[in-house]
């Protein structure tokens, strides 16, 4: 553009060329928190079988070339066995995991009198401390005391019922999780054995051009989205072996189910293991059990290298994110859509970086660019200037 001034005929068009992009892409925007968000929640178990008919369908063709066999046949083989596989390795941790809550349930007593003991030694700790506040700041203190006290009787019993009906709904919600299961098996077998059926039929529909640009995106979000996952998985179980090799070596009771828990916690983002880690140090220490501490803070600590070494090596050889696109990735979307906008933010930040790359937003850049001249072309004008 050079600083150039753009004709008013070109500007306009420039101009509205900008506000037509705008309003597309506040449409879809819009289209997709309205409409779609619905639509995935009541279509997920049909979404969640397609996703998993993607992925089979490679290893179904390569095992019908190899063994001959027909195709619904290989995918219901197939399925059993995928299934049977983690139906068994859930119903083991499962077994193991009921019964440390058993053995813990039987403990009961033990429990109480060691949360007894704790809460004594806070109150005694309490009491030390509340001797060194000075007289003037005694009566204030105490108000506010008082005050937080009321506040927590009247603030619980509504907590409580929250906690119970939240758990109520929950409870309810379990034979609706399982009919949506049964569908997911059912559609994943159907769409899996007719997979290549479904996929011709459906691209004899579309334009070459689209078809394309639909395969290109497609490829980009599949592997994004399991290139994250997938890294993400993998430090999670680093951190479950980590977590259990420090509780079998500090002899913590109830070690593979702490372990367990707090993998899944350090699977979500943000949230991680320290979460609860931390804070439980913290009450180790304060009620002078430091050996617990220590070493709790120890494992904590080398789970945290562990992380900070590897998060970076394994999110960006899955995703080919650099470490900065993927940590403003993750908070952008936990600023937008909690949980899940974490999970999805580096999905969608891949495939819009793809498509960018693809040369989708090249019109879209010149149209900015040309804004840019324009203005400072305009904002560089002096009085004089015709």
């Amino acid at each position: 553009m050079n600083g150039k001034l753009l004709t008013w005929r070109q500007r306009g068009w420039l101009w509205l060329r900008l506000m037509v992009r705008l309003l597309l892409a506040l449409l879809a925007a819009g289209l997709v928190i309205w409409v779609g968000r619905p639509m995935l929640s009541l279509l997920a178990p049909f979404v969640a079988a397609l996703i998993t008919a993607a992925i089979l369908n490679p290893l179904v063709r390569r095992l019908q070339r190899r063994l001959c066999w027909s195709r619904r046949a290989l995918t219901m083989v197939l399925l059993v066995v995928l299934f049977g596989l983690l139906g068994a390795g859930l119903g083991f941790l499962g077994y193991i995991a009921g019964q440390e809550i058993v053995a813990l349930a039987q403990n009961r007593d033990g429990l109480l009198e060691s949360l007894q003991r704790m809460m004594d030694q806070l109150q005694s700790l309490s009491d030390r401390l509340w001797a060194l506040v000075p007289e003037q700041l005694s009566d204030p203190m105490q108000e506010a005391m008082t005050g937080l006290l009321n506040w927590l009787n009247q603030t619980t019993p509504a907590l409580v019922q929250r906690l119970a009906d939240y758990t109520t709904n929950k409870a309810m919600g379990v034979p609706s999780f399982c009919v949506a299961l049964v569908v997911y098996v059912m559609a994943a077998y159907f769409l899996t054995a007719d997979y290549p059926y479904l996929r011709a039929r459906a691209a004899r529909g579309m334009d070459q051009g689209l078809l394309a640009f639909l395969g290109e995106v497609r490829t980009v979000a599949l592997g994004a989205f399991g290139g994250y996952l997938k890294a993400e998985l993998l430090l999670s179980v680093g951190v479950f072996f980590i977590l259990l090799g420090g509780f079998v070596l500090t002899r913590q009771p109830y070690g593979l189910l702490l372990a367990l828990g707090l993998a899944v916690l350090d699977f979500i983002p943000i949230v991680g293991a320290g979460t609860v880690m931390v804070p439980w140090a913290v009450v180790e220490l304060i009620t002078r059990n430091f050996s617990s501490a220590i070493s709790l803070m120890v494992i904590w600590g080398v789970i945290a290298l562990f992380r900070r070494a590897m998060e970076p090596k394994f999110v960006g050889d899955q995703t080919g994110l650099s470490p900065v696109l993927s940590l403003l990735s993750v908070y952008v979307g936990m600023k937008l859509g909690g949980v899940l906008g974490m999970i999805l933010g580096p999905v969608l930040t891949l495939v819009l970086l793809n498509l960018a790359g693809m040369g989708m937003f090249r019109g879209l850049r010149s149209d900015l660019a040309a804004a840019a001249w324009d203005v400072a072309a305009i904002l560089s004008r002096r009085p004089e200037d015709p």
